[in-house]
């Protein structure tokens, strides 16, 4: 557990949200720009020194946070920067795409490295292609006056993009995640989120006899199930040392009885029919539209599920979000909330100044506020959603951070640092929760996937405190 968790008071602190700003803006005279808005502070126009008329390239993912958010800061960039641009592609599969770009020599200067089929971080560090992002952090922020960038980021929030100290990537949005529901559908039927796994169980039997589907999940992708469901059940029976050990390769870390006794749970989803016909056919925004309709009751997501599924979304429909329950009821508050989103910049790139240039436009406060406002999202940014009034979804994640007080539990490391380990556990998640693999052989291929990684001299391992 992170024991310098966000709680809601200091989350709304940081944020400004409901209108508890920071007070920073009367420090130093600032430059409006016109279309943005955005108010540069004086002296930080330009503290990284990109060359007048850059034509720069960022290439993005484009998922539940949409592509709109990104636009927009290209807008600043550009606003800031007269005569320079960043060009904003969105694309799908970033690995497939990129690759091949990266082998050439010929990377963009900017990405965003989410989404299935991302390039795998760790060989990305080991291979000297990314930039150190040290400068970047240290630079002048751009609309918080007498404030570094790094200084204008929640405290922690970049930690996962440290690569034995140096900063590789910046996270972009804060992140809660948990199982989701619709109130408006647990009001109508009388139905109470439950608050121990046996509970949950209870109610499963109670959903499937009034017709609906207690469970889906995003099919093709049973990593949601990870993040949604495994990583904060583990911690919460076994502790968040279990993690810990996971991603520093200690033998048998996933042999740890947590382990079992999780999978066993999550086992019994499918064991007892509770998952939704179909799902593991289905995309993630399919299983999610099925969700919306009420085929099913529960889906596991983080708090990006608002805005990815906002067109669709039925009026009075009402999405909540809630931590998972593990076997004790007094730990049913712990939940993962985290940093995430990894925007990165490409050491031989045409501009990497720029590619860094563009970070601090993104996480500047005027963008963050806009993202707050149109995506339902916060970024990491102190202040910034200053005056942002926040939707139901948004509201009950913030109720739950604040339930969690010091219990915000780590996420693991290992899907980026490890993408062989990280592979072998979505096959053998979908495997488990479609009855091809039994609790055991889960562990057993994922420990083993494990002990191969540990066991290659070529592959560069990292340390995890």
């Amino acid at each position: 557990m992170k024991k310098s968790g966000i709680s809601r008071r200091r989350f709304i602190e940081y944020t400004g949200a409901a209108g508890m700003g920071i007070g920073l803006s009367s420090v130093l005279p600032q430059i409006s720009l016109a279309k943005t808005g955005i108010k540069v502070a004086s002296g930080a126009a330009n503290p990284l020194g990109l060359a007048s008329n850059t034509q720069a390239e960022g290439v993005f993912f484009s998922g539940g946070f949409g592509h709109a958010y990104i636009e927009y800061a290209a807008e600043i960039f550009g606003e800031v920067h007269p005569g320079s641009s960043m060009s904003v592609e969105g694309i799908q599969r970033v690995g497939e795409r990129l690759r091949p770009r990266i082998i050439a020599g010929n990377p963009p200067d900017v990405i965003d490295n989410s989404g299935a089929g991302n390039l795998d971080t760790g060989a990305l560090v080991g291979e000297g292609e990314l930039m150190d992002l040290g400068p970047l952090m240290s630079a002048t922020a751009l609309d918080t006056p007498g404030k570094t960038f790094g200084e204008t980021l929640f405290p922690g929030s970049q930690n996962s993009g440290l690569f034995d100290g140096v900063q590789r990537y910046v996270n972009i949005a804060f992140t809660v995640f948990g199982v989701w529901h619709s109130k408006s559908l647990f009001d109508e039927k009388g139905w109470n989120y439950p608050t121990t796994w046996d509970g949950m169980l209870s109610l499963c039997d109670t959903i499937k006899t009034s017709g609906i589907a207690p469970w889906t999940y995003q099919g093709k992708y049973p990593q949601y199930m990870l993040f949604g469901l495994l990583e904060p059940i583990v911690s919460k029976i076994g502790g968040p040392q279990i993690w810990k050990d996971v991603d520093n390769l200690v033998p048998s870390a996933w042999e740890h009885p947590a382990m079992l006794q999780a999978l066993n749970m999550m086992k019994a989803l499918h064991d007892n029919g509770y998952i939704m016909e179909g799902t593991p056919g289905l995309t993630h925004t399919e299983s999610q539209a099925e969700w919306l309709q009420n085929k099913a009751a529960f889906i596991p997501c983080g708090t990006w599920l608002e805005n990815e599924m906002r067109s669709i979304t039925p009026g009075g429909f009402n999405m909540v979000i809630k931590p998972v329950p593990s076997d004790d009821a007094s730990r049913l508050s712990w939940i993962d909330a985290s940093s995430g989103e990894p925007f990165m910049v490409f050491s031989n790139g045409k501009n990497p100044v720029a590619g860094m240039e563009f970070l601090r436009c993104l996480l500047s406060k005027e963008s963050a506020k806009w993202f707050a406002q149109n995506v339902g999202s916060i970024m990491p940014v102190v202040g910034g959603a200053e005056g942002v009034d926040l939707s139901s979804a948004m509201t009950s994640a913030l109720a739950a951070v604040d339930n969690a007080g010091p219990n915000i539990l780590d996420r693991p490391s290992f899907p980026g640092w490890y993408s062989d380990i990280y592979s072998e556990v979505k096959d053998s998640m979908g495997a488990l929760l479609t009855g091809r693999a039994s609790a055991e052989e889960f562990i057993e291929r994922v420990q083993g996937a494990s002990d191969d990684v540990r066991e290659d001299e070529d592959i560069v391992k990292f340390k995890r405190t």
